[in-house]
């Protein structure tokens, strides 16, 4: 039977605090709820998969992004595919994108970006809620970003092609909606947490990878994707 659900989490570690080691001892974060672990979301075929099963083994790097049709959320996802799943077996670590989208747009935001890990969506946008995820954009100085390559006019006019010319015209998600990184797993456990304050606040990846001991990864190489 599941638990109470619980309150959001909301533990979130510095944008400028220096990386340090997941514990390897008894967990010190706080649990994942167990009612947000047993909440669904939905792989490319429009499969329910329990999102507490996408770590129950090993740890995981969870990405939430804000929506499919967002070029930050795009370039950032493109820098995540070039992280070679050689560098994720060394370190027993699995990587996960979650969106918010329809299950119908994971094939071609993969095709687009060139990613090939785990991806999967939460439509209702429950987990993002349960996790305390933010909606709306806080006004706050979030550093260049390593890995976003077009300014807010190139980006935003690409995004809106994107939305005309695809086969279902929609947003992909809500836009509003920010995202988030976290480290999970083995079980509930909490290891790492970071809520997205506005579009550009997503963590450096390498930040992330050395907190799991994954090998720092070069981004300065493009990988080749079809930028429409």
């Amino acid at each position: 039977m599941a638990a109470p659900s619980e309150a959001p989490v909301t533990r979130q570690v510095s944008g400028h605090a220096a990386p340090a080691p997941v514990p390897s001892g008894p967990p010190s974060w706080q649990p994942l709820a167990a009612a947000v672990a047993e909440l669904p979301v939905l792989d490319a075929s429009g499969r329910p998969v329990l999102f507490g099963e996408l770590f129950r083994e090993r740890r995981a790097i969870v990405v939430f992004v804000r929506h499919f049709l967002c070029y930050i959320c795009k370039e950032y996802v493109e820098d995540l595919a070039k992280i070679p799943k050689s560098f994720l077996q060394e370190a027993n670590v699995t990587l996960i994108v979650i969106g918010q989208s329809s299950y119908h747009h994971i094939e071609a935001f993969c095709k687009l970006t060139g990613y090939s890990h785990e991806i999967y969506v939460d439509p209702e946008r429950e987990i993002y809620k349960r996790l305390g995820m933010k909606r709306g954009e806080e006004i706050a100085s979030s550093g260049q970003s390593p890995h976003v390559k077009s300014n807010i006019l190139s980006g935003s006019i690409r995004s809106l092609w994107r939305a005309v010319t695809g086969p279902l015209f929609d947003f992909q998600g809500d836009p509003a909606q920010q995202g988030g990184t976290l480290i999970l797993g083995p079980g509930n456990n909490i290891h790492f947490i970071h809520h997205d304050r506005n579009r550009l606040d997503h963590k450096p990846i390498n930040s992330v990878l050395q907190l799991v001991g994954v090998q720092h990864v070069d981004f300065t190489s493009r990988p080749s994707v079809i930028h429409v």
